[in-house]
């Protein structure tokens, strides 16, 4: 498979390629040129694998320029038993009928996020491209609460690495905070920005699009813009169609067709999903969930996308979806308008800070979207729901997840919500929505012990720039700190 630019002017390059540069040359993202097919066929002939092997033949469609036996190396590392319990992802059925609503756990990982599938990944395969290039990597990334620790601690103490991670001062819970600012290796910086995310995000694209800067200090990133971390995610969709079709009689099991539910920021997670469908998973619908940050809700409703400023950005119980401009939307919009019209339409967006797509809301159906928004109380009362149900603990943005889902699911067709992060990182709102605390698992009492280190600029790209140029790896030269 061969990558170009949303932007239109980078010349095909290979996954390994698009691996580490984090924006195209040009300002764009990487898509695939082409989308390879699955057949249902096909996708019986996995069912019988385990997490890492099939996660071999998903990113295997994607990564064409890694040697499979490499690629197999790769994920056993990122997927194995030190890592993941088995199964890696479970799949639970968590409404009044087995087959009608199902919790997909994508929290088991090292920082109890869905990040971790994606990050993991990323922290075997590019220490493993730098390696056969004789080349250093300095991830810069920002965060709204899950990102930064998935991807510090994949890549915490590895040679030729080093991660810049911004996060919104005061917007992260204490879990989150604790994640990151307690680790103490020489490649890991954090930085507070005065600010909400889209601050931190837009100092991140200001940098990346610098062209000799990010040359001159072998800058990458990792964020949902990475292609790298859509390629993991697909992963979990495939698999966790094949697992909802357990629960069904056997003669229903082929071709089913299952609604999936996606809490969604930044979009990258949800166009993974776009992209599974795209290739022949028999998705019927993406359900885009929100918070009371309802940008993308209000776009797949109504057509218009409006970005709303950091001001205006509301700081919400479900924080990691605190966000009003999905930096992998674009790609999403690239797909539906195709190249020309995409370019006509995002020079209206970045002159007028608005673009009225309204004549393609039928278009946007039938790429399998629709979107609902939650409130505090919404969430409040998944969370409540699903325990008295269940048993089970769910985190905010989770709930954000049932909420729509709920809200949007029809009979006959088995929905699955995408789990977002475990509980234990939101005891507030949990504790809110139960009315009593929940119990504090050992091992975060004891991370919420660890003394932290952070540094707080203001939201300008001055004083980042000057990290970067003092604490950016070369490659002859080891960790510093």
């Amino acid at each position: 498979m061969r990558y170009i630019s949303t932007r239109g002017s980078m010349a095909p390059a290979d996954f390994t390629e698009v691996l580490l540069s984090g924006l195209a040359p040009d300002g764009g993202l990487a898509v695939p040129a082409e989308l390879p097919q699955l057949e249902t066929e096909q996708l019986e002939t996995w069912r019988g694998l385990d997490y890492a092997a099939l996660a071999t033949e998903v990113i295997g469609l994607f990564a064409t320029d890694i040697p499979r036996q490499d690629l197999q190396a790769l994920t056993a590392a990122a997927y194995g038993p030190t890592r993941f319990p088995a199964p890696v992802v479970p799949v639970t059925p968590i409404g009044e009928v087995a087959d009608a609503l199902t919790l997909v756990g994508l929290s088991q990982g090292p920082t109890m996020a869905f990040k971790d599938l994606a990050m993991q990944f990323l922290g075997q395969a590019i220490p493993y491209v730098l390696t056969r290039q004789g080349r250093v990597l300095n991830i810069l990334g920002a965060t709204s609460g899950d990102t930064g620790s998935a991807a510090e601690h994949a890549f915490r103490g590895q040679e030729g690495v080093s991660v810049v991670m911004l996060s919104p001062a005061g917007r992260m819970s204490d879990v989150q905070r604790a994640q990151m600012y307690s680790l103490q290796d020489a490649n890991i910086h954090n930085i507070a920005v005065r600010g909400v995310f889209d601050d931190c995000q837009s100092l991140v694209k200001e940098l990346s699009n610098d062209a000799a800067f990010k040359a001159a200090h072998s800058l990458g990133a990792v964020n949902s813009i990475n292609i790298g971390r859509i390629a993991a995610q697909a992963v979990y969709y495939v698999w966790s169609w094949l697992r909802t079709s357990d629960h069904l009689p056997h003669q229903r099991r082929s071709g089913h067709l299952v609604d999936v539910c996606v809490p969604s920021g930044n979009f990258g997670n949800i166009y993974a999903g776009f992209l599974a469908r795209s290739m022949g998973v028999p998705i019927r619908r993406l359900i885009l969930a929100t918070n009371e940050n309802n940008v993308l809700e209000e776009f797949f409703s109504t057509g218009v996308y409006a970005p709303r400023s950091g001001e205006a950005t509301l700081a919400t119980s479900s924080p990691s979806m605190d966000i009003s401009r999905a930096s992998n939307l674009e790609r999403f919009i690239w797909a539906l308008l195709g190249p020309q019209e995409f370019m006509r339409r995002w020079a209206e967006l970045e002159e007028t800070g608005r673009m009225d797509l309204s004549g393609e809301v039928a278009r946007m159906r039938k790429a399998g979207f629709v979107a609902a928004s939650s409130t505090h109380s919404d969430r409040l009362e998944a969370i409540r729901a699903v325990h008295e149900a269940t048993g089970l603990l769910i985190d905010p943005h989770t709930a954000d997840g049932v909420t729509a889902a709920r809200r949007l699911m029809e009979p006959g067709f088995p929905t699955m919500v995408l789990e977002t992060a475990q509980a234990a990182k939101f005891p507030e709102t949990v504790a809110e929505a139960l009315g009593t605390e929940p119990p504090v698992p050992p091992e975060v009492a004891e991370l919420l012990s660890l003394p932290q280190r952070v540094e707080t600029i203001d939201n300008e790209s001055a004083p980042l720039r000057a990290i970067i140029e003092e604490r950016a790896l070369r490659p002859t030269q080891p960790h510093q700190d």
